[in-house]
């Protein structure tokens, strides 16, 4: 029962963490460009022949 008494706000206080990451990504426009990665990929590198 004691194990409780921290367990259950810590997993609160994680759950709410995650919450707060969550809405910066999506305030920050984190998820905007989600072809831009899966494109440059296939693009040559200009620096790589070095």
């Amino acid at each position: 029962m004691n194990a409780l008494v921290v367990l259950v706000p810590l997993t609160i206080a994680m759950g709410a963490a995650g919450l707060l990451a969550f809405l910066w990504s999506m305030r920050t426009k984190q998820y905007d460009d989600l072809d831009g990665a899966a494109e440059r990929i296939l693009l040559d590198d200009e620096d790589a022949s070095v």
